[in-house]
């Protein structure tokens, strides 16, 4: 049993109806949004999406068979966690009360094309990984936006009000600034009293927010991504050793079945011509 699901689920045409069904999924959930398609066909995406629900419950059986005798080593690892509470969440029943976390599982479903793709695995594992050395980024970047902030309420402030008078709405203007959305009509509201300081003000800001910064998150995505490479080419090694030595002590184990058989054979030969001789 545990060899059977093992091997469907590792199947390629299992992985591809798996896609197929997420994307079915994504579709539904998307059909759900019109009003009058759900009146109109109704019944017929509650009987598609009770398929892909059932599709997705026996994958979860199929997975927890897998690994049996010890089904909870299926919630080591943490897209199968992410897929069963994804299938927990479609399985609440549909009253007022649950009507909304179970939209919202319905809407999850598609993203469960991260824990079948595996280059969506690298590339979302590699953001994760890149959020501890983001976060200083981040408070770098949250910095400069005080500083900078500050600096627009004292220079700005006076004739730029609407843009640059409190500190809340130099954030903003700043935001804005480094989104390089309209940043020209700010620039046009603050030039006039002092347009060299105005020039070095906006010029500094959007050559450290948008070209160092964002570099800076490029660059780190990028280490991480390399390091997930590492990682799973160290793993995919592991797993190729792993199974190498498995087939070596099974090449072993037959040997000595067979040394075992011709040592019987052996014995009963000699018995034989003892009492031949005898």
């Amino acid at each position: 049993m545990t060899a059977c699901a093992l091997r469907t689920v590792n199947a390629p045409w299992f992985q591809r109806l798996i896609i197929a069904t997420i994307l079915l999924a994504g579709v539904l959930s998307g059909i759900e949004t019109d009003a009058v398609m759900v009146a109109r066909h109704g019944a017929l995406l509650g009987v598609l999406d009770g398929i892909v629900l059932g599709i997705f419950v026996i994958e979860v059986i199929l997975k927890l068979a897998a690994h049996s005798p010890r089904p909870w080593a299926y919630f080591r690892d943490g897209w199968n966690v992410f897929d069963f509470v994804i299938v927990v969440l479609c399985l609440l029943p549909m009253d007022f009360q649950f009507a909304v976390v179970l939209r919202l599982g319905r809407t999850l479903r598609l993203l469960r094309l991260v824990t079948t793709l595996p280059k969506l695995q690298l590339l979302v594992g590699a953001l994760i990984k890149s959020f501890s050395s983001m976060g200083y980024v981040g408070l770098l970047l949250g910095l400069m936006f005080y500083i900078y902030a500050i600096m627009g309420v004292h220079l700005f402030g006076g004739h730029a009000g609407e843009n640059f008078g409190t500190l809340p709405l130099a954030m903003l203007a700043l935001f804005q600034m480094i989104t390089l959305d309209d940043w020209r009509d700010l620039y046009a509201s603050v030039q006039a009293p002092s347009p060299g300081i105005a020039a070095v003000y906006f010029v500094s800001f959007i050559l450290l927010g948008t070209m160092i910064m964002l570099n800076l998150f490029i660059g780190i995505i990028m280490n991480s991504m390399a390091e997930m490479h590492a990682e799973i080419a160290e793993q995919q090694q592991s797993n190729q050793t792993a199974a190498d030595q498995a087939g070596v002590l099974g090449d072993m184990a037959a040997l000595d079945q067979q040394l075992d058989t011709l040592q019987s054979r052996l014995a009963a030969l000699r018995a034989k011509l003892t009492q031949t001789n005898g």
